[in-house]
């Protein structure tokens, strides 16, 4: 079954949309109360698992870059800086 179209009317001056504000409130409020039904929190284990793989993750990047690092490092200091000599 179709649901009829709703024919909203936008405010036309300060006054309308003053008079409007409790109306769109209230409206905004039930709507966050009602997606806020929908939300699940995860779990202790699902938390901690995803903690340990975000610690493993930047350990890893870290090491990349720091061996990335030594190596541009090295090739600098003995093409560029080195190179005339």
């Amino acid at each position: 079954m179709a649901k009829a179209a709703t024919i909203v009317r936008e405010p036309q001056g300060m006054g309308d949309r003053l008079k409007q504000f409790p109306a769109r409130t209230k409206g905004f409020l039930s709507d966050v109360r009602n997606e806020m039904r929908k939300v699940t929190f995860p779990s202790f284990k699902e938390v901690r698992a995803t903690t340990i793989v975000v610690i493993v993750t930047v350990f890893v990047f870290a090491l990349y870059f720091w061996v990335i690092d030594l190596v541009l490092n090295q090739a600098l200091d003995k093409w560029v800086f080195h190179h005339g000599r």
